[in-house]
């Protein structure tokens, strides 16, 4: 599940911008009760791109910015109070690690849903089922 974390250099503190990725999959596995699921941690996967300022923007105005993007299977973030959750969580990480410098309002969170059965692990494409039994069976193997 990609997390895509695009910040503006200065937003956090050069070098915390790994910790914040960190967070914010920690969080993400958390809200959907998988923190101990050892098969859908490792399938949290993700890249990290601090740009240059002058080259992010809200509006047509150059400001500094955050994006934290997720791509998932469509199961993935469909509960409301998991969608509100994760996203004050995931907004209050960027926020607090900035030192309160970055604004709640220039820091933007978004889902996307892949197609069901468009999803795989290990090269295989897997339907929202199939995942779900994967899932099961790695949290049986953890218990």
């Amino acid at each position: 599940m990609p997390l895509t974390l695009t910040l503006t250099e200065g937003v956090l503190p050069a070098g915390q911008e790994t910790l914040a990725y960190r967070r914010l999959a920690e969080a993400m596995l958390r809200w959907h009760g998988l923190a101990d699921n050892a098969l859908m941690a490792a399938n949290v996967v993700g890249s990290l791109h601090v740009l240059e300022r002058g080259r992010s923007f809200v509006g047509q105005d150059e400001a500094p910015i955050a994006f934290v993007e997720w791509k998932v299977p469509s199961f993935a973030f469909a509960d409301r109070a998991v969608q509100q959750g994760y996203f004050e969580e995931a907004t209050g990480i960027i926020h607090d690690m900035s030192g309160g410098r970055q604004p709640r309002e220039r820091i933007f969170i978004n889902v996307v849903h892949a197609v069901d059965g468009a999803w795989n692990f290990g090269g295989r494409a897997m339907t929202n089922a199939e995942i779900a039994a994967e899932v099961a069976r790695a949290g049986a193997a953890a218990a």
